[in-house]
């Protein structure tokens, strides 16, 4: 193991006033964004930066995002994103997140990506690597909601 894996990773941001859309929110797409900076952020907390895993011939792809908005959010809002690592399997894993408003700790959405962990050399799943999972803490479903 490369560091001490932060099983809870927090990525604070605001999002700019061009990720406003007609509606005066920030637009769903800009959500995706975040999901895919925070979980590359969280790689690099953990001690594993992109490039390292592509000089080995490893990428993470997304397989899928699931979003459920329950609050809107306006430009430069200041945001915790938390992000966590909710299972493992051969050659996927599920990472959640949580938008939360830091000025009244409103959640603004809730996020789920599965990951697919690529050779991409060969442009196929492979199983992930044991020094990969290392880098890693589960978090039990039960712990989820004591994540604020």
């Amino acid at each position: 193991m490369k560091k001490n894996p932060v099983p809870v990773y927090v990525h604070r941001f605001s999002f700019p006033p061009e990720a406003e859309d007609e509606n005066h929110h920030v637009n769903n797409v800009e959500y995706v964004r975040k999901l895919q900076e925070a979980a590359i952020a969280h790689t690099r907390q953990n001690g594993w930066d992109p490039e390292e895993l592509h000089e080995r011939g490893w990428t993470w792809v997304v397989r899928s995002h699931f979003i459920e908005y329950l609050q809107p959010c306006r430009a430069g809002e200041e945001i915790a994103l938390r992000t966590w690592v909710a299972n493992f399997k051969k050659i996927r894993s599920l990472r959640k997140y949580r938008f939360v408003r830091a000025a009244d700790g409103a959640v603004l959405a809730e996020a789920q990506t599965d990951w697919v962990f690529l050779d991409f050399r060969q442009g196929r799943p492979v199983a992930i690597p044991p020094e990969v999972l290392a880098a890693y803490v589960v978090v039990p479903e039960e712990e989820e909601r004591n994540i604020q």
